[in-house]
C-alpha cells in the first residue's frame, strides 16, 4: 500500500510538472513579439495640431505609454476625441496614419501602446481582454483632459484591438462610435487556424491548449468574441475589413454584420494590415464618426 502511495505521489508531481511546462511554452509560444516604433507623430505633417507624449498608469500599475494629438488653436467647445488601439505584435505608432484625416476633421486623437507591445510595461502575459483594459485606461486619461469632451469619445481598434475596443463597448457602453478594422468573430477559430498552421492535432493536445488559454485569460473565447459582443453594443459600429484578408477572412466581418445588422459594413481592397488600404476610405470613416458623434 505504502508503495502504491508512492506511485500515486510521484505521478502526481510528474503531470504537475508537465502542466507547469506546458503553461510556460505557451505563454512563449503566444507571447507578441514587441516591435520598436520606427515613426512618431512629429514626423507627419499635422499643421498646428500639438502633440503630447503621455504615461499613464494602467491595469496593476503598469505603466502605459502613449501619444494625445489635439487639434491646433483655442476651440470655443470640447472637441470629440478617438482613441485608437493597435492589434497584436504591433504599436501605436503603426496606426498613426489615422491621425491627419482625424486631426483635420477637428478630433483629439489617442494613440496607446497596449501592455507588452512598444512602449509600454511588460506583463506575465497580454490578451483580447487586457486590451480592453488598457483601452479603459485610456479612455479615463482622455476624458480628464480639458478641452476633451468626455461624452463624445470613439475608439478605434485594429485586429485584437478591434476585438477589444467591441469588448470594451459592449461592457461600459460609455463611447459614442466603434470603428472595427479588421476583426475576427471568435478568437477561437483564430486559435484552430493557429494550430492548424504549427501542424498541432485538435484532438487531446488542440482542446487541452484551448481550454489552458481560456483559463489562464479568464474568459471564455465565446463570451469575449466579437460575433457576440457586437450584439451587445449600443452605439454605432461601423466594420472595415480587407477582401483579400487572409488572417481573419472576409467571411467574418460578414458575419459580424449578420450578427448585428445595425452595424454598417465597408469592404475595402486590402489584407488583414489595412494601413495602406484605409488612405482612399477617410473620408467614409471620419463621416461615419462625424454621424455618430456630431448629433443634430
Amino acid at each position: 500500500m505504502a508503495d502504491l502511495f508512492l506511485y500515486v505521489a510521484i505521478f502526481g508531481a510528474v503531470l504537475l510538472a508537465l502542466r507547469v511546462l506546458v503553461h510556460r511554452a505557451l505563454l512563449r509560444g503566444l507571447a507578441a513579439p514587441r516591435i520598436a516604433h520606427e515613426m512618431t507623430p512629429t514626423d507627419l505633417d499635422l499643421g498646428r495640431a500639438e502633440v503630447a507624449q503621455v504615461e499613464i498608469v494602467g491595469p496593476e500599475g503598469a505603466r502605459l505609454f502613449g501619444w494625445v494629438i489635439t487639434p491646433g488653436g483655442q476651440p470655443e467647445t470640447p472637441c470629440p476625441a478617438v482613441l485608437v488601439m493597435h492589434g497584436w505584435g504591433a504599436n501605436a505608432a503603426m496606426m498613426l496614419g489615422l491621425a491627419p484625416p482625424l486631426i483635420a476633421a477637428g478630433y483629439a486623437v489617442m494613440f496607446l501602446d497596449a501592455r507588452c507591445h512598444g512602449r509600454s510595461d511588460g506583463a506575465r502575459f497580454t490578451s483580447m481582454p487586457r486590451f480592453a483594459e488598457d483601452i479603459a485606461a485610456g479612455l479615463a486619461h482622455l476624458r480628464a483632459q480639458e478641452g476633451i469632451d468626455p461624452v463624445r469619445i470613439a475608439l478605434i481598434g485594429h485586429s485584437v484591438g478591434a476585438g477589444a475596443v467591441l469588448l470594451h463597448a459592449a461592457r461600459a457602453r460609455d463611447v459614442c462610435a466603434v470603428v472595427s478594422l479588421s476583426a475576427f468573430a471568435n478568437p477561437r477559430e483564430l486559435m484552430e487556424r493557429w494550430m492548424a498552421e504549427h501542424h498541432i492535432p485538435f484532438r487531446g493536445i488542440g482542446q487541452y491548449i484551448l481550454h489552458h488559454v481560456q483559463r489562464v485569460i479568464g474568459a471564455r473565447f465565446d463570451e469575449i468574441a466579437p460575433i457576440h459582443t457586437v450584439t451587445q453594443v449600443s452605439c454605432p459600429v461601423l466594420l472595415v475589413h480587407g477582401l483579400e484578408d487572409t488572417t481573419a477572412p472576409f467571411s467574418d466581418a460578414e458575419r459580424l454584420q449578420a450578427a448585428a445588422p445595425d452595424a454598417q459594413l465597408l469592404p475595402v481592397h486590402g489584407d488583414h494590415d489595412l494601413r495602406e488600404s484605409l488612405h482612399d476610405h477617410e473620408p467614409e470613416i471620419v463621416g461615419f464618426l462625424n454621424a455618430a458623434c456630431h448629433p443634430s
